[in-house]
């Protein structure tokens, strides 16, 4: 199963995730998407679930501008973290307020359990390691859901009600992130462990942090199905 091209590091990352992989990226979440078949309230839940996690998300890439050792890392981490606040959060306040639910019932939403494991993985992983530990683990997020979204731009049926989520991810300006986020990945990993990525000593930490946040994305998706 051949992925997009978000970098060599990702590369590896994702084929050595193994079938977790698959199971994040082709979830029955992800093909109720597809197809139209999710229930809305499954996907209205995780919705309030997901503008949590964001808020998460932007703190972590806030994080990464400070674990940056160069200007050429502060900066794309900076603008991942105007992206998330900017946009994507955008996007759930304005398919949430169609429903009926606010900005403030939004941040009143209690988080999961499966949200709190998953967002203070990625953080603790920052505050405990480096750049690239905290790059690792969020990696599968950004990247995931520009594959995700690439693959249902393509096979989503005409007419979805998920159209515009899909548009979204699979659409040129989050797919330029991706390839942005990719390119970054590649460079920190060279910077801190070599070209030979794959043969430093360092790798399977790395690798370990990408297939966990991998879990911990199925994880959410399971919640979200579930629409509690």
């Amino acid at each position: 199963m051949s992925g997009p091209d978000y970098g060599r590091t990702f590369a590896l990352w994702r084929a050595g995730a193994g079938e977790v992989w698959g199971h994040y990226t082709r979830h029955a979440f992800v093909e109720g998407l597809r197809d139209g078949s999710l229930p809305r309230a499954a996907f209205l839940h995780y919705l309030r679930q997901d503008y949590v996690f964001l808020i998460h998300f932007a703190r972590a890439w806030a994080l990464a501008v400070a674990r940056a050792e160069t200007l050429a890392e502060m900066r794309p981490a900076a603008a991942t973290v105007a992206a998330l606040v900017d946009a994507e959060m955008s996007l759930h306040l304005e398919l949430c307020a169609r429903e009926g639910i606010d900005a403030a019932a939004l941040e009143a939403t209690e988080e999961a359990p499966e949200n709190l494991a998953y967002t203070r993985y990625v953080l603790e992983a920052g505050y405990s390691g480096d750049f690239l530990d905290l790059m690792a683990a969020l990696a599968p997020c950004v990247l995931g859901y520009g594959e995700i979204g690439a693959r249902l731009g393509a096979e989503a049926a005409p007419g979805t009600g998920y159209a515009e989520w899909i548009g979204t991810y699979g659409g040129e300006d989050y797919q330029a992130v991706c390839r942005d986020v990719g390119a970054l990945i590649d460079a920190a990993a060279e910077r801190r462990i070599g070209s030979d990525f794959a043969g430093a000593a360092r790798w399977p930490r790395l690798a370990g942090h990408f297939r966990t946040a991998t879990r911990l994305e199925v994880g959410f998706w399971d919640m979200g199905l579930r629409g509690r």
